[in-house]
């Protein structure tokens, strides 16, 4: 009777259900599926677990490695051809389904010299985060920021953007979206622009000028949940960081840790996506820490490891890493080291899905 029961609690169905018994109801789920009915107590336990059940597992991308692919995409397609030349960073939990984690997106972007990617508008939000090269830009809803690498660029939902490399070198950043937050909710559109670029309307600088320095024109009403700072250059980052730590006392579980806002709401900067960067000293150890936003860690500066679940990756400037909804991480920091992370926790808290378990 044991064997039963857990047999049953591993397809999904109560465990008061007789397994016995089931083989004489096959008949009534059979006319009960013909009108689209199904019985939920076979699958009940599948639904509404005990606790999270991450489809994603920990994962560490070396950078070392994923570049080379990179570069000889540039060879294999163009930005014209492919739209956007992206390799997707799949979780080898969810392969073909195009997912980091269950919720996010990500992938590795990269425009050579001279290449533009053409413009487009989606309602799924995006982030870029920079990776490598200098004075390519991207252009959001008429305005160009030139980007820099640990720079966190958004593109907000249903604003049209493009992107070009006017420099010598290429330029690679991640793509972070939360496109299947939208699909499942079935809101996703996508309109193509006509023209290679979008028009500029405003002057590089101008969302900075009237929100960034904790000041708003006269008058200013938000039209978006999103933050109208669109490019969050890395060396003010990296200074509040650097400050922040001369006073403050380092958190046991997460070092100096800071998230990006929206100046006008003080709420996350993307409604959608949680976005932060911390700062590990060296020779700093976090204790263990879970929560269930399934996260995507970028490592922007230093050396470490981290032990996420009974995975152990050591890690160096530009590798990626998960840490899937509910398993253990800690981090150690072999010199100063700072990440850069998004997940879905900016979803979970309005729902009020959040949990969390300091260790």
């Amino acid at each position: 009777m044991l064997r039963a029961n857990t047999a049953a609690a591993d397809s999904g169905m109560v465990s008061s259900v007789d397994p016995e018994a089931e083989a004489g109801r096959q008949d009534f789920y059979g006319r009960a599926g013909a009108q689209s009915l199904a019985p939920l107590w076979r699958v009940l336990h599948g639904l509404v677990t005990e606790m999270p059940q991450p489809g994603c597992i920990p994962h560490l991308w070396k950078y070392a490695d994923v570049r080379p692919y990179l570069i000889e995409a540039c060879e294999l397609i163009s930005t014209k051809e492919a739209e956007r030349r992206v390799l997707v960073l799949e979780n080898p939990g969810l392969r073909g389904q195009s997912r980091i984690t269950q919720s996010m997106f990500g992938g590795l972007q990269i425009i050579l010299p001279g290449e533009t990617a053409p413009p487009h508008r989606h309602v799924a939000s995006a982030l870029r985060f920079i990776i490598e090269g200098r004075d390519a830009y991207t252009a959001v809803a008429g305005e160009r920021t030139t980007m820099r690498p640990g720079d966190f660029v958004i593109t907000p939902s249903w604003t049209w953007h493009d992107h070009g490399n006017e420099s010598d070198a290429p330029m690679v950043w991640l793509d972070g979206l939360d496109m299947h937050i939208v699909n499942l909710m079935a809101a996703s559109f996508r309109e193509g622009y006509e023209g290679d670029r979008h028009p500029l309307t405003r002057p590089e600088g101008a969302a900075w000028a009237e929100a960034g320095t904790n000041l708003l024109p006269v008058g200013h009403v938000s039209k978006s949940q999103t933050s109208p700072i669109f490019n969050y250059p890395y060396d003010r980052t990296r200074e509040a960081l650097d400050r922040l730590s001369r006073f403050r006392e380092i958190d046991a579980w997460h070092g100096h840790k800071m998230r990006y806002i929206n100046p006008v709401s003080g709420g996350w900067a993307i409604p959608t996506i949680a976005t932060c960067m911390q700062l590990l000293p060296r020779g700093f150890k976090s204790r263990p820490y879970r929560s269930t936003d399934s996260t995507a860690f970028v490592v922007v500066e230093g050396t470490g490891r981290s032990v996420v679940g009974t995975a152990e990756f050591e890690w160096g400037p530009h590798d990626i890493f998960v840490m899937p909804s509910w398993t253990t991480v800690e981090h150690t920091a072999l010199t100063d080291a700072v990440l850069f992370s998004y997940s879905d926790r900016a979803v979970q808290e309005k729902l009020d899905l959040l949990h969390e378990e300091k260790l």
